[in-house]
């Protein structure tokens, strides 16, 4: 095989939820402690907001976390929270601020403790897991043992949890550092990511987008019907009927069941393409630009049809197996080859619409005709095997800067440079 990558001793972190059985007790005192984090939450919000409207002063997160002794003995609530938790809570605020200043996001706004999900213990203080991936117990400081089910592929050394509140049930999130083994194929693959083709293949395989959504769109429009008849929620004044309330949880279980079926069929469709090869080669796309908010119906609908498509929940899913497995992923530069308009066999031109679905070539030398996803992904494997090289003594790639808890924790401990 002309591409090799070896990875060894390489820890990756991998993130496996489980469902969580707290008794009556424990779970007012799980809903006790989100309430608590959702107040320091906004209070967080408030003081940045605050300084920086009155005094000109721009609070960071090491200023709120220094402060957190003095809060917790005006707040003796808080002490039983642990002061990691709490740290993360503030991280969390952090991380909001950051957003807005790149213009991300708008300016963070406060929560409502109804739709807090929960807090994250960043280290290994305040929880343990017992068991070895698959159910067990979780144990956290000042509330005891709860029972969890769930199942991990690959189980290691705990690292994290986050514990959240969704949908009337309670989860434990737990990243572990391991060592995951996967078997892949010796193949090479081109892939076009696409919106109403799934993936189309370099070998002319076209799997299509299964769209959950839009087969469970007629059964939400006429819940959230009879959901207009109901006396809904306002701000301040009035509290929604049980009615009302009845149906918002079956819209939000048939949603919770189409990101199911969504997820099930990701790591599905991932683990058939990895079977076969270990390199997977496709242009560089930006989602997040492509499914930008538009001002029309018709991007709206757009931008709905690709996320239901779950095509970067797939390229995401392709690319994590493919490095456990020692393979990679290649990303293409689409500004530079343009894999839609290059013809895979004479490597010329020929300028296409959206509309456009079939690819002949415009030299009249060549006129290879083929399907356009199914070029474009012909064209980024043969870049892969032309351009792409990896030596067999590649290194890991190094971690980004995040701000992260342990990256700002070696910040904080890093001595200033002698003058």
């Amino acid at each position: 095989m002309w591409w090799s990558m070896h990875y060894a001793g390489f820890m990756l972190t991998r993130r496996t939820t489980f469902r969580l059985y707290p008794s009556r007790q424990q779970v007012a005192k799980l809903h006790y402690w989100r309430r608590l984090h959702c107040s320091l939450y906004n209070a967080a919000v408030a003081n940045r907001k605050t300084q920086y409207q009155k005094f000109r002063h721009s609070v960071d997160y090491f200023e709120q976390q220094n402060s957190l002794p003095a809060f917790k003995e005006v707040w003796e609530e808080y002490t039983e929270l642990g002061s990691q938790a709490l740290q993360a809570t503030l991280k969390r605020v952090d991380f909001t601020f950051q957003r807005f200043f790149k213009l991300k996001s708008g300016y963070p706004k406060f929560k409502p403790s109804r739709t807090y999900r929960g807090w994250t213990y960043p280290a290994k203080s305040g929880w343990k897991a017992h068991g070895n991936g698959e159910n067990g117990y979780l144990e956290l400081s000042r509330l005891g043992v709860i029972q969890m089910r769930g199942k991990a592929r690959t189980w290691g050394i705990p690292t994290t949890c986050t514990v959240f509140f969704d949908q009337g049930k309670w989860y434990a999130s737990i990243t572990v550092q391991c060592q995951p083994e996967r078997e892949l194929g010796t193949g090479v693959i081109g892939a076009d990511f696409g919106c109403k083709t799934a993936v189309a293949l370099s070998d002319g395989t076209k799997i299509e987008a299964p769209k959950f959504l839009a087969k469970a769109q007629d059964q939400i429009k006429n819940l959230s019907k009879q959901q207009r008849r109901k006396r809904k929620p306002e701000k301040h004044k009035v509290k929604a009927s049980r009615r009302w309330k009845k149906i918002q949880a079956k819209i939000r279980k048939v949603k919770r069941k189409v990101k199911n079926q969504r997820q099930n069929w990701v790591h599905q469709t991932a683990t058939d393409i990895t079977s076969c090869n270990s390199i997977v080669a496709t242009e560089k796309i930006n989602l997040r630009g492509m499914t930008r908010k538009g001002k029309t119906r018709q991007k709206t609908g757009l931008n709905r049809s690709m996320l239901d498509g779950g095509m970067g929940m797939l390229r995401s899913a392709i690319e994590y197996k493919l490095l456990e497995g020692n393979g990679f992923l290649m990303e293409a530069p689409t500004q530079k080859l343009k894999p839609t308009q290059r013809c895979a066999k004479c490597w010329e031109l020929t300028p296409k619409t959206l509309s456009d679905r079939l690819h002949v070539c415009s030299n009249p030398q060549c006129r290879h005709t083929e399907d356009r996803d199914v070029n474009s992904a012909q064209v980024c494997k043969i870049w892969a095997r032309e351009i792409g090289t990896v030596s067999q003594n590649a290194e890991p790639p190094s971690s980004t800067s995040c701000g992260s808890m342990k990256q700002l924790g070696a910040l904080k401990r890093q001595k200033p440079p002698a003058l």
